[in-house]
């Protein structure tokens, strides 16, 4: 069996999994080797459960498993790599338990650049969503490549944000790199393989299942030099994240949010506990080494993609709106304007990205403004 093949079969052996692999990989070298040892020598060398022995008694049947699975990725224009390819991404063989293998969908150069990940809430807010896209697309547009897990929510405005700057992106799946998960995500998917490249260490076919998104996780966290956490509650899966990030030595960043927010509990405590609180792209960039910036560009928000404001009568009424959310009645009050004029200008403010109108008829300041 040739050497890449046998890694392949020896990461699908029914109740291998990543410790046994390693153990076995370390102790007769490589999976090859693994391979073709007999049960009594790899019961010496190795304790393993009646499960494992059984499993690797059916490697014969396993490995026409692999060949249809190679058929079925060149097929539909994916590819695949070990933990020997030297295309496999030098961070992510630091990790305690990397995947041994990487399927890929896309541009696998991009797994040997400079990668950043981003994670959050998935039930996202206004706030984080614009945070987000807004921070991702300044990185990529500064030539880091923007990792996140290709979830609802903060991961999404993520990936949408690098590919807005024309930059680079890696989705991470936690299913088979031919399964579409979430379902709305069918485009962004498909931009993605296209401009970036999308990964799993999951064989095709296989479906998304909660406990595979945790171990995903620590995949998101092992390619990047640091991982920013945008929006998460108290006992949110990015914290997990974020926890792995530290244990493998990354930095770790925190977008605050109000500090009266639950969405944003979570990163408050990441921030109390010495992350790096993040204001602008440049805040991650020196850190990482990426680049010189002048003190104009120092001083940028991650919010500033505010306009220049169309009359004097707009720049009146931006002044009497809130960060916190006001009705359109109390604001009309405290502006004193006419309902025609009010109208006319909180359009124009809407338009240009100065303030959001909320649920319930409520306005309110973005940053922006």
């Amino acid at each position: 069996m040739e050497d890449k093949f046998a890694w392949l079969v020896l990461s699908q052996i029914p109740g291998v999994g990543n410790a046994t692999f390693w153990s076995l990989v370390h102790r007769f070298e490589n999976p090859a080797q693994v391979l073709s040892s007999s049960s009594n020598m790899l019961q010496t060398a190795v304790k393993l459960g009646k499960n494992q022995v059984k499993g690797l008694a059916q490697k014969d049947e396993v490995e026409r498993v692999c060949r249809r699975q190679l058929r079925r990725l060149e097929e539909t224009g994916c590819g695949w790599l070990t933990f020997a390819d030297e295309a496999y991404p030098e961070l992510l063989k630091e990790i305690t338990d990397p995947p041994p293998v990487l399927y890929f969908r896309g541009d696998k150069r991009l797994l040997q650049t400079s990668c950043v990940a981003m994670v959050g809430s998935r039930a996202s807010s206004s706030y984080g969503n614009r945070t987000a896209f807004t921070l991702a697309r300044n990185l990529a547009g500064s030539g880091i490549t923007v990792v996140s897990g290709l979830a609802l929510g903060i991961d999404a405005e993520a990936h949408r944000g690098a590919l807005a700057a024309n930059g680079k992106t890696i989705g991470v799946l936690g299913c088979g790199i031919d399964v579409v998960y979430p379902r709305q995500h069918t485009k962004l998917f498909k931009e993605i393989g296209e401009c970036g490249v999308i990964i799993s260490e999951y064989p095709p076919g296989t479906r998304p299942e909660g406990f595979r998104f945790p171990a995903r996780n620590r995949i998101i966290a092992g390619l990047s030099k640091g991982v920013v956490v945008v929006e998460a509650a108290r006992k949110s899966g990015s914290l997990i994240t974020a926890q792995m990030a530290l244990d493998y030595g990354r930095e770790v960043y925190g977008i605050p949010g109000q500090v009266d927010s639950f969405k944003s509990e979570g990163v408050h405590g990441l921030l109390q506990q010495g992350a790096k609180l993040v204001q602008s792209e440049y805040d991650i960039l020196e850190d990482i080494g990426t680049g010189e910036y002048s003190h104009a560009k120092m001083t940028s928000s991650v919010g500033s993609d505010a306009q220049p404001l169309p009359s004097k009568e707009a720049r009146e009424l931006l002044a009497v709106i809130e960060a916190y959310p006001l009705t359109r009645e109390e604001v009309l009050h405290k502006s004193g304007m006419d309902i025609g004029q009010f109208s006319e200008c909180l359009l124009l403010l809407e338009l240009d990205g100065f303030i959001e109108i909320l649920p319930g008829d409520k306005v309110r300041k973005l940053e922006a403004g």
